[in-house]
């Protein structure tokens, strides 16, 4: 288990929690959130719980009432059901899809162009970006819990702006998707993109935007966030790697439709043992189920500092120049033929 944090209300610091303590609060979550049905149940494992905590500091309370609104969303959005068909229009142009690389920590890779939008439903669009993120959850090795996002901003104009979508799409990923992000890389963009980023932090938490960096092809000091993070040879050629392949929606729907056929698993318990064993209430309703957000929590945490409860809270990358570990990975073209590929059996610390 990582290492968690606790802000001191006297100093401001932050003071790193034992591997007890967090247990102790991942079992006081556990124990507060009460007995659930079989799904989600497998959605609390002790590393989604955890998540979570890290989201917010630590904080039972705050977690708690995070971790109970994302059930809520789960029960009624039921993200892990949407198939390949019904957003398959969203995907057409490539707007956002799951490369067939990883970065050289192995964490699945979202490649994202918003000049490709081909949508003008804000629902659809939330949809298919629930459907990918939902994807390369289920894409992720058994040691890794987060992602990375390669943006390109090619052909992007001020009519691809639009701040409704940036908010939702904020809200959506903030609140029920703790701790995925690891890295987004913001590749080429423009001038005029400065002030809508300046706003649209706004709707970002500070721990979220900390992890959003701007590569420009022409600048030696940023390209060398994107070589460091991944394997030139294997990275498209449109951010700077050797790669000319470019998206084909053919084989990329094939992908999805077998990744489809796992997903049904991947919400077994047995793709999840460490998932705490729970009643049978396959027939409990979501009003009958104990998951009002407003209610109350242990004392314990009310004395701890508040944190932004942004994507991701574990070390933020604030240096331009930081580097990271090597030992890049590609899926190979056959992607059941590759040890390296990325969609290996998860245990419980994929499950959303």
């Amino acid at each position: 288990m990582s290492e968690g944090v606790k802000r001191s209300s006297s100093n401001g610091f932050e003071k790193p929690l034992t591997t007890e303590h967090q247990q102790e609060k991942v079992n006081e979550v556990r124990r507060l959130v009460g007995p659930l049905p079989e799904k989600l149940s497998i959605y609390c494992s002790d590393a989604s719980i955890e998540r979570h905590l890290r989201a917010r500091n630590w904080n039972v309370k705050k977690a708690l009432k995070m971790l109970k609104e994302t059930l809520k969303w789960r029960v009624a959005y039921k993200p892990e059901e949407i198939r390949w068909e019904e957003i398959a229009h969203e995907a057409h142009t490539g707007k956002i899809y799951r490369s067939s690389y990883v970065d050289k920590h192995g964490r699945t890779v979202l490649v994202m162009r918003p000049s490709c939008q081909n949508s003008k439903s804000i629902k659809g669009q939330i949809k298919y970006l629930v459907y990918c993120m939902e994807n390369a959850i289920l894409n992720l090795p058994p040691d890794q819990e987060q992602m990375v996002w390669l943006i390109d901003f090619s052909g992007f104009n001020l009519s691809h702006i639009s701040l409704k979508v940036t908010r939702e799409t904020a809200h959506v990923l903030q609140d029920h998707y703790p701790e995925r992000l690891g890295l987004a890389i913001l590749y080429n963009p423009p001038k005029f993109f400065e002030p809508f980023w300046m706003v649209a932090k706004a709707f970002l938490e500070p721990k979220t935007y900390n992890k959003v960096k701007f590569v420009y092809s022409d600048e030696i000091n940023t390209m060398k966030i994107v070589e460091d993070l991944f394997d030139m040879d294997y990275l498209e050629a449109a951010f700077g790697g050797k790669d000319s392949v470019g998206f084909d929606i053919t084989k990329y729907a094939e992908r999805m439709k077998e990744d489809d056929k796992r997903m049904p698993s991947f919400w077994t318990r047995a793709s999840s043992p460490s998932a705490a064993p729970q009643p049978d209430l396959a027939s409990a309703t979501l009003d009958s189920l104990n998951l009002d957000s407003n209610s109350d929590a242990s004392d314990d945490d009310k004395t701890e500092g508040s944190m932004p409860h942004g994507i991701d809270s574990d070390t933020v990358f604030t240096d331009e120049n930081t580097s990271v570990i090597d030992g890049g990975k590609k899926e190979s073209e056959s992607e059941s033929e590759d040890p390296h590929r990325t969609d290996v059996k998860p245990d419980d610390k994929a499950h959303a």
